[in-house]
């Protein structure tokens, strides 16, 4: 299947995913992959599917979504491989531009250092780039890169696209307990990323079953420790943890706010309660939603934290 959706997506609104690239082409084999180990990484791209047989399938899926009277925000290619694999992604962009869509990719950043593919890249509205680590240790171990790759020259070309690139940028890192979470791994991440400066760095969690098992999430507070890391130094940060809603949509209900934000930046208490106060509501809301499992409260740096919970996968 080439094009599915529209799916709800926090990050683009209704995405409508393009799958260029057949599973499981990728140049990595990371651990928390929701499609399962990679047999044989690749970095050369090549054909796949034609241009014309991507752009046909997403006007016909458009047509249909028109008659229903469903919107599309975005055309996002998502596939169950690297996008950048496909040698034809910059003549896709293009051809799928008369549509009056934005177009978005999502990338593991693997193959950067090709020129071809930052020229590709350049021609869409919002590129997210996966940063994991910037220790090659850790690099090595979390995201299994073929063999011929290099994680400097893939940081250095992040950093050169970025001046280049004239879009939306994104960066995302998923946190594995354990692996990439320790303090010193995550203070030169955290100034990398300062160096960066990307519109919006999103610190992810796995939430879905994993291509290897033992892998897992950091608690509640180490989460909440990393993202104030990274918020030190890029302005933009939001959590993934799972939810998709209607983050900062003022509902009129209290704990759906509060959950929504909850879920994308964790709340200092002082926050919570000016937005209790604009429904005047009381905080025993907040002492229900933690005794349900709903709300974690935790302390930082003599600050007082509140995070949607969410469900560790092992």
């Amino acid at each position: 299947m080439i094009v599915f959706g529209p799916v709800p997506s926090r990050r683009l609104g209704r995405s409508l995913g393009i799958n260029n690239i057949p599973p499981k082409h990728c140049s990595y084999s990371c651990l928390y992959c929701q499609v399962g180990r990679t047999s044989h990484t690749e970095i050369n791209p090549r054909n796949f599917y034609t241009p014309e047989q991507i752009v046909s399938s997403i006007k016909l899926r458009l047509a249909t979504l028109e008659r229903e009277h469903e919107a599309v925000d975005y055309l996002t290619f998502v596939p169950d491989g690297e996008p950048t694999l496909d040698k034809n992604l910059g003549t896709s962009i293009k051809l799928l531009r008369d549509q009056g869509i934005k177009i978005a990719v999502i990338s593991n950043a693997s193959l950067i250092w090709r020129k071809d593919v930052r020229e590709a890249l350049q021609l869409a509205d919002w590129v997210s780039l996966k940063v994991d680590s910037v220790d090659e240790t850790c690099w090595q171990h979390i995201n299994r890169p073929d063999s011929h790759l290099d994680l400097q020259s893939i940081l250095s070309s992040v950093l050169s696209f970025a001046g280049e690139f004239d879009g939306f940028l994104a960066t995302e890192t998923m946190l594995l307990q354990g692996i990439n979470t320790a303090d010193e791994c995550i203070e030169r991440l955290a100034d990398y990323l300062g160096r960066l400066q990307p519109h919006k760095a999103y610190l992810a969690i796995p939430t879905r079953p994993t291509a290897e098992t033992g892998v897992a999430a950091p608690d509640a507070e180490r989460l909440n420790h990393i993202y104030q890391t990274v918020k030190q130094r890029v302005a933009a940060v939001e959590l993934l943890t799972g939810y998709e809603g209607d983050a900062f949509a003022a509902s009129g209900d209290p704990a759906k706010d509060l959950l929504e934000i909850t879920s994308v930046h964790p709340m200092r208490k002082d926050a919570v309660m000016a937005l209790l106060a604009k429904t005047r509501t009381d905080w025993s809301l907040v002492d229900e939603l933690i005794q349900k499992n709903q709300l974690r409260q935790l302390d930082y740096r003599g600050q007082t934290y509140y995070l949607r919970a969410y469900r560790q996968q092992t």
